[in-house]
């Protein structure tokens, strides 16, 4: 974005939270092969299945690369049907949106 990560703020919208977000030991692997800590971010499920908290995940990888806020995240898209759309849930397509700007004041 041509700015120092420092001056960037970090905003997590909706995704699937860490009680309903299922991944394989192949994907933990791969997060842990690049940060060991990134363990904490795994929570083991039956038989070889692992929930991940992707929220934890992001915010590590955002303060890793040295973004300077982090916001958001905790709102399931999976657990809340009133609110949101889960194609794991609902298994059809839908779509959402995000915004990136630059502020040039800020």
């Amino acid at each position: 974005m041509g700015v120092a990560p420092s001056r960037l703020m970090a905003w997590m919208g909706p995704a699937i939270g860490p009680g309903a977000f299922e991944v394989g030991p192949e994907v933990r692997e791969v997060f842990i092969a690049e940060d060991a800590d990134a363990a904490g971010a795994f929570v083991p499920r039956n038989g070889d299945r692992w929930l991940a908290d992707l929220y934890q995940l992001a915010q590590r990888r955002l303060l890793r690369a040295g973004v300077g806020q982090v916001f958001g995240g905790g709102r399931c898209t999976w657990s809340d049907p009133e609110r949101f759309y889960s194609f794991r849930r609902e298994r059809v397509t839908g779509r959402f949106a995000s915004l990136v700007w630059l502020d040039p004041d800020g």
